[in-house]
């Protein structure tokens, strides 16, 4: 059954964000294939396999942007600079922006796209498989109807959470955009420690990605906290409570906090790097 809403979308930029975005919309059949623009600088794009739904491509801006309802910038950040010019030819004041792009404040992209309606929001790699994080925010000037539209397309992509404070995003860089990485670093920690013990290579990253899943899976299933789960695992005296009081006294917890506070500090330089 088809459910897909009128709407025309233009995505500017077909790497892992622009292809996950038009994926994401028209899988979901939020948004049918015809009505989705692809704007890529790559002649080569159409042959790679992450175009599933064969879109037909764009090499050079043109008119049709104007005839979109939202206009996707999913480029690199130092990227911008240059697409400013062509795009401010065909982009309109009733149109929707929603960037991608670390680091670019919505001040600057209303100031050098002369448009009020703008979107910024910082996803993570997950979206690529439909269980992404996206934190977003808006400018003042988009209505909660524009808002409710904004998230429903996110959540093509996974979840989202919507904040009225644009610093916010730098945060979520921090925590939600890094943060699988911060995964698979304890992650490969704990199979090179299963690989110490003896363990084959693939039995060790068995054991620690079933580890990893079910612990998800039970937190998921359950109102329980983490910190009521690591006492549920911690028996009194057993080895649970020794690794994790190790952990504690060697503060691990505020050291992940403070490797978490460098990353937003990162996010913010960024920002001043590309102006």
């Amino acid at each position: 059954m088809e459910v897909f809403f009128y709407m025309r979308i233009a995505i500017i930029g077909m790497g892992n964000m622009g292809s996950t975005f038009a994926n994401g919309f028209i899988n979901s059949r939020f948004i049918s294939p015809e009505n989705v623009l692809i704007y890529t600088r790559s002649q080569h794009s159409f042959q790679e396999s992450r175009n599933i739904h064969q879109l037909s491509y764009r090499y050079k801006m043109d008119s049709d942007i104007g005839t979109c309802d939202i206009v996707i910038l999913a480029v690199k950040p130092q990227d911008f600079s240059a697409l400013v010019s062509d795009l401010k030819q065909y982009i309109k004041q009733e149109q929707i922006v929603l960037s991608v792009m670390a680091g670019i404040s919505i001040d600057r992209l209303k100031q050098q796209l002369q448009i009020d309606k703008i979107v910024r929001s910082m996803p993570n790699l997950p979206t690529q498989i439909g269980k992404g994080m996206t934190v977003f925010t808006a400018s003042e000037e988009l209505d909660r109807k524009d808002l409710f539209i904004i998230q429903n397309l996110i959540n093509t992509t996974g979840k989202s959470v919507y904040v009225t404070e644009e610093e916010k995003i730098d945060a979520a860089t921090a925590i939600s955009g890094s943060g699988p990485a911060y995964v698979f670093y304890f992650m490969e920690a704990m199979i090179q420690a299963a690989i110490d013990y003896g363990f084959e290579p693939s039995q060790a990253e068995l054991l620690v990605k079933q580890t990893i899943s079910g612990a998800l899976g039970l937190y998921e299933s359950n109102a329980l906290s983490t910190e009521e789960w690591i006492a549920k695992v911690s028996s009194k005296g057993g080895t649970t409570e020794q690794a994790i009081q190790f952990f504690t006294t060697t503060a691990l917890a505020e050291k992940i906090k403070e490797g978490i506070e460098k990353a937003k500090e990162r996010s913010e330089r960024l920002g001043k790097e590309i102006m």
